[in-house]
């Protein structure tokens, strides 16, 4: 019989404190923080542990002879019973996005599975890869904005997809190592995404002004600098573990810096949501970094 440890191990159960905040920094941009945001982030975190069940079946032959310790490969979860998990999260996830959002959610929802799926199935494996991993990640921040104006949110979307694109990038090199000019690149993006995430557009004389948008005034508000202090914490951690796979390219260097990669999305997304205004609940969605990183050393992330 299955346990329940297991099957939370095939999912990176604890990797996902790092969804939510997709669907928040989504709504805060849209300026659609509502009673719906709560279930569309459950429904965001669903579909993410059926796209890890699926990528676990998918992966099973490979990690029997590279991760015999994963789930289906060690023998603790049967290839049938992931493939049953990932196709009922999935279920389950577009049911909640469409009881929450209606046809909206489900709009964003339908072509957020299916590109999980696809990737697992078909991508991953190919140079397309890191690029459809970040489409993923950039949908499930428009997931939150699906009650809005979607297009409010592409700048939130963007910059969470090009997070994702070096995490998935380096994670191709998990096992072998890598040369040492992906972590150059990748750690040029994770300056820029830094460096860019702060600073929030400027509203024309005359337009309305809602979540997400600035009115320009002499001084800088001590709350202001919420999305930069956030942004910095980002950069920090996740650049000082690619600086450390520049230094050495192993792949437990590697591992490492993924790990940090994923458990240190939180801080960008908050630093997104707090940019859209909403500060107190960016620096929450922040906070979920450090638990996480608590829980990776239970259940790895990768």
């Amino acid at each position: 019989m299955t346990r329940l440890a297991d099957l939370a191990e095939l999912v990176r159960a604890p990797a996902a404190l790092s969804v939510p905040g997709d669907v928040l920094a989504g709504a805060a941009a849209a300026g659609t923080l509502g009673r719906r945001t709560p279930a569309l982030a459950g429904a965001s975190v669903l579909l993410y542990w059926a796209g890890m069940a699926a990528n676990d079946w998918a992966d099973r032959r490979l990690d029997a002879v590279e991760r015999p310790e994963r789930p289906i490969p060690s023998g603790r979860v049967r290839p049938s019973v992931a493939l049953g998990v990932a196709s009922g999260l999935t279920a389950a996830g577009l049911a909640v996005a469409t009881a929450a959002g209606g046809r909206r959610a489900a709009a964003v929802a339908l072509p957020l599975a299916a590109t999980i799926w696809g990737y697992d199935l078909r991508a991953k494996n190919t140079a397309a890869g890191p690029a459809v991993m970040a489409a993923c990640r950039g949908l499930d921040v428009l997931l939150g904005a699906s009650g809005g104006r979607v297009v409010r949110a592409l700048p939130a979307a963007l910059t969470v997809a090009a997070h994702t694109w070096t995490v998935t990038a380096l994670s191709r090199r998990e096992v072998t190592g890598a040369d040492r000019r992906l972590p150059g690149l990748t750690l040029a993006g994770t300056a820029l995404i830094a460096l860019t995430t702060p600073a929030r557009p400027t509203v024309l004389s005359g337009a309305p002004c809602s979540t997400g948008c600035v009115k320009r005034g002499p001084f800088l508000r001590l709350g202001e600098l919420v999305p930069a202090v956030l942004a910095a914490g980002y950069a920090v951690r996740y650049g000082r573990a690619q600086a450390r796979v520049l230094a050495d390219p192993s792949p437990a260097r590697v591992r490492a810096s993924v790990g940090a990669g994923i458990t240190g999305l939180p801080a960008l997304q908050g630093a997104l949501t707090a940019r859209a205004g909403a500060r107190l609940l960016g620096l929450a969605v922040a906070g979920a970094a450090p638990l996480g990183r608590r829980l990776a050393r239970l259940i790895s992330p990768t």
